[in-house]
């Protein structure tokens, strides 16, 4: 294969922060080449260089394309030559529909008038292509993650794409949806499409790519050939500069204390639909010290649950009884879950869990401003004082307290959220996927962060759609499908087999 792509010594700086240093990677045309990392180590940042995001000037060092030294000073300049990149956060318009979001700023025109009958068609082959059969007319809104993910790589493939860029593409899809994306990844590769993959999914690396070179430190310490099979630890060895003995913080003997949640006959109807139960009938207690899991397929209520009992933050029509350390208490409100010691780090950080706007030091103390400040004013030298004990509690690696929590990586941001619901000083945390998007070093320090809570005392309930995360850092499990707890299990007995068992016997899966 001939080299499609070579950048030489890229180095990117930012006020007070060096991204990139003297980077180099090589790409071949026709093969999947994996670029991995930690969060804030650089990846996303040399893509954006790649892709024109960062114009030609704003760095140094050499671009090659096709043989040809190149400056990018837009990303139409690098779309011109078929290199399209597909950021985390896709880049659609909700309202609009498939084939006016695939030909957005591409139109199909004749004389200034979009000619619809011919973007309606182009667009069904492509959907076609990408292996998605829904009519183009439908709304973007109306689709799934993983639908609109597919609807991204149509909409690079009508720009006559040589090279795609997938930045966590797999990120919010489901183990399903994931699969078929990758499925896909290999099929173009089968037609000579080159691409590159950034992700943290080791599983996901290990399955389709030719080629991976590691970035640390925004520099290029390793590339691996993956012809003879993938060695993962050595990824990881490469990724956080050491060896990591085991994905997980050893439990040690757990010792559950006394129930300080329990949940009797809990059920929650849709908000829009009245009629469809999405959590139905369930009952479960978390203890003291213990760290409790829910596992289950993506649309089994989990999140759902959860939210309903953070105050009635999702669904309506909501019954069933609360008790907290023995107390029946009203969840009715965000405030009242609150003040009952409940709280819940959200799923979407982005959206529900940070002011992204804002500094590390506006955001750490937002679920508890009671606490710094006096006659209802807070006290900007208290503020300082927690937001600086919480980064350094968690590590969290910023140029100061100052720093708008928006530039912080993927796992920083998660460490600002945790450091928030910490400061509330919860009996209860409920963490609905705790460590989406982030690499393998910050996870197992989130992990940490968990199971020193749990020593504390805490009740700690986690959700995630990781199975092995869930089997590597909980205590004991629910099962859910179907707006249902259908099994419960201590994890020292359980396995992915056995869970994925439980839901398939409980019924059609979601």
């Amino acid at each position: 294969m001939s080299v499609i792509l070579e950048m030489r010594g890229i180095t990117k700086e930012f006020p007070g922060v060096k991204a990139l240093d003297k980077v180099s990677l090589q790409v071949e045309e026709g093969e999947i080449h994996a670029l991995v990392g930690e969060n804030g180590a650089g990846k996303s940042t040399l893509m954006k260089v790649l892709s024109g995001v960062y114009p030609a000037g704003s760095y140094t060092g050499d671009i090659a394309y096709d043989g040809e030294v190149r400056e990018f000073r837009s990303i139409r300049d690098s779309e011109d030559l078929g290199i399209i990149i597909i950021h985390q956060e896709l880049a659609l318009i909700p309202l609009l529909s498939v084939a006016e979001n695939i030909f957005l700023g591409n139109e199909r025109a004749k004389n200034g008038i979009i000619d619809w009958q011919e973007t309606h068609n182009r667009a069904g082959e492509l959907l076609e292509r990408v292996g998605l059969h829904e009519n183009p007319e439908v709304k973007v809104d109306d689709l799934g993650l993983g639908k609109q993910q597919l609807v991204e790589i149509a909409k690079a493939l009508s720009k006559n794409v040589r090279l795609l860029i997938l930045d966590e593409p797999t990120s919010s899809l489901n183990e399903e949806d994931s699969a078929k994306l990758l499925d896909l990844l290999m099929e173009f590769r089968k037609m000579g499409l080159t691409s590159i993959l950034i992700s943290h999914k080791l599983n996901e690396i290990s399955r389709v790519a030719d080629t991976i070179t590691v970035i640390r430190d925004g520099s290029a310490v390793a590339r691996m050939d993956c012809k003879d099979g993938v060695d993962e630890d050595e990824i990881i060895r490469n990724m956080v500069g050491r060896s990591l003995e085991d994905r997980y913080p050893p439990k040690g003997v757990v010792t559950p204390g006394e129930t300080a949640l329990e949940v009797k006959n809990w059920t929650v109807h849709h908000p829009l639909h009245a009629e469809r139960k999405v959590v139905n009938d369930v009952s479960f207690v978390a203890r003291r010290g213990e760290v409790l899991g829910i596992a289950g397929l993506m649309g089994a209520g989990r999140t759902e649950l959860a939210m309903s009992l953070f105050g009635g933050s999702y669904g309506r029509d909501i019954s069933g009884e609360v008790l907290v350390n023995g107390q029946p208490v009203q969840l009715k409100t965000v405030e009242q879950a609150i003040n009952a010691g409940i709280a819940y780090a959200t799923e979407d950080r982005k959206t529900y869990g940070l002011v992204l706007d804002d500094t590390i030091r506006r955001n750490v103390p937002l679920a508890n401003l009671e606490a710094i400040a006096k006659n209802g004013v807070v006290d900007p030298h208290k503020e300082a004082e927690v937001a600086t004990m919480y980064r350094d509690r968690l590590a969290i690696k910023s140029s100061s307290i100052e720093q708008l929590t928006v530039n912080l990586s993927g796992g920083n941001q998660q460490k600002v959220v945790l450091s928030k619901w910490l400061f509330a000083d919860p009996d209860i945390l409920i963490l609905d996927e705790p460590t989406r998007g982030i690499d393998v070093g910050a996870k197992f320090e989130i992990y940490s962060v968990i199971r020193d809570l749990a020593k504390q005392g805490k009740a700690i309930i986690v959700i995630s759609s990781e199975l092995p995360e869930l089997l590597g850092i909980t205590d004991r499990l629910y099962v859910m499908n179907e707006g249902k707890f259908v099994g419960e299990m201590p994890t020292a007995e359980a396995s992915q087999e056995k869970i994925m068992a439980t839901i398939i016997r409980s019924g059609t899966p979601t």
